[in-house]
């Protein structure tokens, strides 16, 4: 029996669709034939999803006594006594209750895909345990029920269900997702806009991740080296020279023509020291690719055109761009150069563009040096030289009139020189070695014999043997110098960056450890901690595939303190390259203490803004609202007083007392509730075609008559707008004016058509407001300058700016010419505006 096939609808958060797409699927199979069941499903009373249970067979549940409290979990033994084809499970990521069969849910799934039964699940990306960090950030909520991530990529099919944050709170708005009494709640703290807007950019980029690592994987497994066209990657080779600024904004303007065009740029740092990049201009050029969107990676190689392009297949990149040669002609006979090298290499997948700039043939900063490093081809010429060399020299000489033992030994010697300068040491000594005995047996008499008769060509042969094994132990000494001299340069490269990195303050550890990756060309690096020596490991982040969960199942470890390790899986790097690791680890270090501080300030922040605000509404219930109260008890105490006979025109003086109280408290309670619509973005418009003048005269029912005066042509356009929200809007604008009004000058307001827009302006003729404040009058609990009495609290203006807004306009503050303030409401002109109302689609549910 095989294993069985794992199905995860992911959503983007909490009430996106997951279980009824879930059920969705089920039905479908059903009705192809396929034997499903429903081993557990969670529809948390939604009527919609209750509905789509309706026909599947449910797997009774399983009843688990705790703390004298009974609960129900899946029972596993049922379903695999029942082994049908399909089991649906929702929630993987839930925790058991104590005393179940396994621990967690994800661990009964794998029971089930081990016995060959296929399984359909649903988790939300907050759930998953790389993300739990990031995911508390954001929303202030730590995700008590986690499911490694491991479990969920090696699900075979992994299905996106997304929903924009806009319509999810309108479902959440309607109660399709919580309880009535649990709506505001929500709405006002997890499911805030910017709190799904993250949420589901974290899911979009990790499942697009998934994708590319499945891509990787095929591509893998099929030994497929050619590049798929998926979308464009273009890849950038930097040289460190000012050329690269241009090649980067030609890259860019290449994948602009494509639609998700990526660019990557890469500088190689060649591991034998041929590059003179310039520190500086290698950090504009990546500030430039970051400004322009792209990503910048640095990696060291033997041979550049080598490293590039398997860079490039690597990051599956289906454009490189490359500078051309800056070479002088006469140094082509050293190699046809990098950019030539790649067109040549690079097969028919992956295209190279060529470009001119200013530095085409103008020689490099420094002449071109020989490789330190050496290579095994190299090797093989040097042996060549210095065993081969000697003897076709040998041939050679045999047929030549005679030059004489001297002009012989310069000879030989040349060779062996060649040799050490091609493989170093060993080669030129088995040169020398050969070559002297080479010189004894042909031209040393007596000939043909190993055997020296004069002894001044002992001594000969002797110098000859010492200056060789001298010549090439200089030789050899200066390349290991040299090999060291160019580590270090390409050490101090990375480091440069590195600093760099921590003075722009970068927080993104997986992009660290990504270029840790990339750098010593490893398959994963995680960083792992745990709280004490007692305590297990945990993975703080990973990057590449396969990421070890302990630092003694690593092929690279590196201890940060007794808690913290940097792993790293591919290969053993040797002992020189671990201080350059170090650095890299005590960055990682840095940079995740970093983002937990960051969460904390922002938490710290939010904390201060919620304190803010408590405090204003306390304010506002101690002072703006216990004023009115305070009237309106005093006049109906007095009324109910048996001490004073009131005459009729004094009852009606302390009713009239009582009635504005009431208008004022009733004022002041609908901007606080305005105001909690707005924060918690429940305010939904039904825009329709509407004449100004049906709404304007409407708006002034709470200003005396004589305080305003109308100016509102009855030729204007229509305007698109939900005629409730206008009207708020617009008496709060006037209240506001009336209020700071000069004694008998009237507000007036005033309409006119401006293009497609129509302009409702609102003016007052009071002391007016600085430029510096006409901004802060339209935040919440603000009241500019010495506020007259019963003023209320601040809210008039926000709710004003922020029902305008919901309707597609805007409203900003203008000096009044010769004192005073103008409120300027713009609005959008009707064409054919049919009336829509912010519904939901009937498929819109859980």
């Amino acid at each position: 029996m095989g294993r069985g096939k794992l199905r995860i609808y992911l959503g983007a958060a909490p009430g996106v669709g997951k279980t009824y797409a879930m059920l969705s699927e089920a039905h479908r199979r059903i009705e192809r034939g396929t034997d499903c069941v429903v081993g557990f499903v969670e529809h948390h009373r939604r009527p919609r999803t209750e509905v789509m249970l309706h026909g599947l067979e449910m797997i009774e549940r399983h009843e688990i006594e705790y703390r004298g409290t009974t609960f129900t979990e899946m029972d596993v033994d049922a379903l695999l006594a029942r082994r049908p084809a399909v089991a649906l499970v929702d929630e993987l990521a839930h925790t058991n209750v104590p005393g179940s069969r396994n621990a967690k849910r994800w661990q009964d799934v794998e029971e089930l895909l081990q016995a060959g039964i296929d399984v359909v699940s649903t988790v939300n990306i907050q759930h998953l345990e790389s993300l739990g960090d990031v995911v508390e950030t954001i929303t202030g909520v730590r995700q008590r029920e986690t499911v490694p991530d491991e479990v969920v990529r090696r699900a075979d099919q992994i299905e996106l269900v997304d929903m924009s944050p806009q319509a999810l709170r309108r479902r959440m708005a309607h109660g399709n997702i919580y309880k009535p009494d649990k709506v505001d709640a929500a709405l006002s703290n997890y499911f805030r806009p910017g709190n799904l807007t993250a949420l589901r950019e974290l899911a979009l980029l990790w499942t697009a991740d998934r994708v590319d690592e499945y891509l990787r994987e095929y591509r893998g497994e099929h030994n497929i080296r050619t590049t798929w066209q998926a979308r464009e990657r273009i890849v950038v080779g930097l040289t460190g020279g000012a050329e690269g600024r241009q090649l980067i904004r030609r890259a860019a303007r290449l994948a602009e023509k494509g639609a998700g065009g990526e660019v990557l740029a890469v500088y190689i740092a060649a591991s034998d020291g041929l590059t003179s990049a310039s520190p500086k201009e290698l950090a504009l050029q990546r500030t430039l690719v970051e400004d322009l969107g792209g990503t910048f990676h640095h990696v060291i190689g033997d041979d550049i055109s080598d490293a590039l392009l398997e860079f490039a297949r690597g990051v599956n990149a289906t454009q490189i761009v490359l500078g051309v040669s800056r070479r002088k002609p006469w140094q082509y006979i050293f190699g046809p150069g990098v950019s030539a090298t790649v067109a040549r290499e690079s097969g028919p997948d992956l295209d190279v563009h060529l470009v001119t700039h200013d530095a085409v043939a103008k020689g490099r900063g420094l002449p071109i040096a020989r490789g330190a490093r050496l290579g095994r081809g190299r090797t093989i010429w040097a042996w060549l030289t210095g065993m081969i060399g000697p003897a076709l020299l040998t041939v050679l000489l045999s047929v030549l009139p005679e030059l004489g033992l001297a002009n012989d030994m310069l000879l030989y010697l040349t060779l062996t020189v060649a040799a050490a300068l091609l493989g170093g040491l060993l080669p030129a000594l088995a040169s020398a070695a050969f070559g002297s005995l080479l010189l004894n047996y042909f031209f040393t008499p007596p000939l043909h014999q190993l055997t020296i008769s004069d002894p001044r060509n002992i001594v000969a042969i002797s110098i000859f043997f010492g200056v060789a094994v001298s010549v090439a132990s200089v030789v050899d000494l200066a390349a290991r110098r040299t090999h060291q001299a160019a580590r270090l340069r390409a050490e101090s490269e990375i480091l440069s960056f590195l600093a760099g990195s921590v003075l722009r303050g970068e927080t993104a550890l997986d992009a660290l450890l990504e270029r840790v990756r990339e750098t010593f060309a490893m398959e994963s690096v995680a960083l792992l901690e745990r709280a004490d020596e007692t305590e297990s490991w945990t993975i703080a982040s990973a990057v590449g595939t396969g990421p070890v969960a302990r630092p003694e199942d690593a092929d690279v470890d590196m201890p940060i303190g007794e808690n913290m390790a940097l792993a790293l899986s591919g290969r053993v790097l040797p002992a020189e390259d671990r201080r350059v690791l170090g650095a890299f680890a005590a960055q990682a270090a840095v940079v995740l203490d970093r983002q937990r501080l960051v969460g904390q300030a922002e938490e710290a922040q939010r904390l201060a803004e919620a304190g803010r605000i408590r405090t204003a509404l306390l304010a506002a219930v101690s002072h703006d609202l216990r004023t009115p109260l305070a009237g309106i008890k005093a006049s109906v105490s007095s009324l109910r007083s048996d001490d004073v006979e009131w005459s009729e025109e004094d009852q009606a003086v302390l009713l009239k007392g009582i009635e504005e109280g009431a208008d004022r408290l009733s004022h002041l309670i609908g901007n606080l509730l305005d105001m909690s619509r707005l924060n918690t973005g429940t305010v939904v418009p039904l825009i329709r075609e509407t004449d100004l003048d049906e709404v304007v005269p409407m708006a002034l029912g709470g200003v005396p008559e004589d305080s305003v005066e109308l100016d509102i042509p009855e030729t204007l356009p229509m305007v698109a707008v939900d005629r409730g929200l206008l009207e708020r809007a617009v008496a709060n604008i006037v209240e506001n004016a009336v209020k700071y009004s000069t004694d008998g000058e009237p507000v007036l307001i005033s309409a006119s058509a401006i293009a497609d827009r129509v302009e409702v302006r609102v003016v007052d003729r009071g002391p007016g407001v600085p430029d510096e404040a006409k901004d802060r009058i339209f935040e919440p609990f603000q009241r500019h300058g010495d506020a007259p009495q019963g003023a209320g609290v601040g809210l008039g203006l926000a709710v004003a700016r922020g029902f305008t807004e919901a309707i597609g306009g805007t409203l900003t503050a203008e000096d009044t010419p010769g004192g005073g303030l103008t409120m300027v409401l713009t609005l959008r002109v009707a064409h054919d505006t049919p009336q829509v109302a912010a519904e939901l689609p009937s498929s819109a549910v859980s």
